[in-house]
């Protein structure tokens, strides 16, 4: 993946990294849909984490590429957050709805990296 929807990422990876959530992938669907290019997974430990995840990840991604999200779901609830980016989207789940929905299965033919953990 190159160009916006790398920096994209990127920054979403940093923003999940400054929180310490937890298992971050991004998915390659390009190929797979033609309504967006790329998906980052992650997860916390619980609620406040969660909301702390997707806010650094939002903070990062304006930082980085001076842009806000189309739209944000599940704030209030806080077990799957939703960052709609356009091209890539964002989800930040706590750790009982990430395994429930599994994304990563539900999207297992698209290309999937996952960074280094921190040393």
């Amino acid at each position: 993946m190159t160009g916006y929807c790398a920096a994209l990422c990127a920054a979403a990876l940093r923003g999940i990294d400054e929180k310490l959530g937890v298992d971050p992938v991004v998915l390659d669907v390009r190929g797979l849909t033609d309504a967006f290019d790329a998906m980052v997974v992650c997860h916390a430990r619980n609620d406040r984490q969660v909301r702390a995840v997707a806010e650094e990840i939002e903070r990062q991604i304006e930082l980085a590429e001076n842009v806000k999200p189309l739209r944000v779901e599940g704030l209030a609830s806080a077990e799957w957050i939703a960052l709609d980016y356009g091209d890539v989207l964002v989800h930040v789940f706590d750790e009982p709805a990430r395994e429930y929905y599994d994304l990563e299965h539900l999207w297992r033919g698209a290309r999937a990296e996952r960074p280094l953990p921190r040393a």
